[in-house]
């Protein structure tokens, strides 16, 4: 049987790939703890599942949603958004429903690229933007993000044949897998940027609330002026005007709703009406019950949001306390649920055989660097969906494991 061509450069995915070293390590009787995936360990707020379940009683909930009948989460969505950045949003033109952001950032390629047309992207960076511009027959220059650049892109590098045929740049700050934070002022740089050369912006923004407030960390390296005053800019406080942007949302991270995908876009309302164009040819939308818990998440009380970001908090100082005390020392992390550690030298130049071997070892399970893209090499990603206990007990094994 043969298949397109299309799905050659989607044979490596850094989570399919851990899911079946998983599965053999558990086959092999190893306990598995799983750092390995971003999904929040947190249950949803008991308002949001009340929604929900309310929904189900209703008939008139039973049936295809089209666009017309999500108008009051995307007036919710567009609440959410003035209240937290102070920018007017339209609901009717500048929103849109997505079954979770990942569906926006893999879909969003297919409404502004032709075959051959480049796609900028992040270097590590999330795996499903690539899999977007493969899928529409683009191609990819990565721009790498290095330590000493403070995670984030140097544009003047991009080599202008490049960018003569470039399309869309996609950022997506706090990073993952970095856990970088991107300022105001190179949100601003890349909008200018993007204007010169014709370039659609495309904004993933999945982590906008889990930026630490360190005032009460332990942790002396987190006890700076610039960690204390921190926090997620919106592409749009750079693009007041909408001119080039989109910036895609999840409830899966703030509001610990990743099984019900659920995310929305805001944004230009040329982009948000050719990528529902897109989305039209794909999907309807997901059940109205889901949309009615994802509105009363946006719309009631905040108070889980802030507990959920300190429970975050809370386990980054116990995880890398815990591996500075075995004399791995990582930076931390100023947002995100995630620690972004350079792999000890015996290691560094094959993070896939680490995570392997760790997990077949130790029933340890964290992702590879070199999942996310050639500059993550060298790294390895944990995700911080245990409570402090089982972070610590897993520190443990991966001391056993490196001695």
């Amino acid at each position: 049987m043969q298949f397109a061509k299309r799905l050659e450069p989607l044979k490596f995915n850094v989570f399919a790939d851990m899911d079946r070293a998983k599965s053999l390590a558990r086959a092999a009787g190893q306990n598995v703890i799983d750092l390995s995936l971003g999904s929040s360990d947190l249950p949803a707020a008991a308002h949001i599942t009340e929604a929900i379940a309310n929904s189900l009683s209703d008939p008139s909930t039973h049936g295809y949603l089209l666009f017309n009948g999500t108008r009051s989460f995307r007036e919710a969505a567009a609440s959410w958004y003035e209240q937290k950045f102070g920018i007017s949003v339209d609901p009717e033109t500048e929103v849109l429903p997505l079954i979770g952001s990942q569906e926006g950032t893999a879909h969003m390629p297919l409404a502004v690229l032709n075959p051959g047309d480049f796609a900028l992207l992040l270097d590590p960076g999330y795996p499903s933007h690539a899999g977007g511009v493969y899928l529409a027959g683009g191609q990819i220059y990565p721009m790498p993000l290095l330590a000493e650049n403070a995670f984030l892109p140097v544009f003047e590098d991009i080599p202008m044949p490049v960018l003569a045929q470039s399309k869309m740049m996609v950022l997506s700050y706090p990073h993952n897998p970095t856990t970088a934070i991107a300022p105001l002022a190179f949100f601003e740089k890349a909008v200018t940027f993007c204007r010169r050369h014709q370039l659609v912006l495309v904004h993933d923004f999945p982590y906008v609330d889990l930026v630490f407030d360190d005032r009460n960390s332990p942790l002396e390296a987190a006890q700076t002026e610039e960690n204390r005053k921190l926090m997620a800019p919106s592409i749009f406080q750079a693009d007041r005007e909408k001119n080039v942007a989109i910036e895609f949302f999840t409830l899966s991270k703030s509001y610990s709703m990743g099984g019900f995908r659920v995310g929305y876009a805001i944004g230009n309302p040329e982009l948000i009406a050719a990528l529902r164009q897109v989305k039209a040819a794909v999907d309807f939308n997901q059940y109205l019950g889901i949309l009615n818990g994802a509105s009363s998440a946006l719309l009631g009380p905040q108070d889980t949001v802030t507990t959920s970001v300190e429970t975050f908090r809370k386990r980054r100082d116990t995880f890398v306390n815990a591996l500075l005390g075995i004399g791995w020392e990582v930076p931390v992390p100023p947002a995100t649920m995630y620690v972004w550690a350079k792999l000890p030298a015996p290691w560094a130049s094959d993070s896939v055989k680490f995570c392997t071997q760790l997990v077949q070892s130790t029933g340890v399970a964290a992702s590879p660097g070199a999942g996310f893209g050639k500059s993550g090499e060298g790294y390895v990603r944990f995700a911080l969906v245990e409570p402090p206990e089982i972070l610590t007990a897993a520190v443990r094994k991966i001391a056993e494991f490196l001695n």
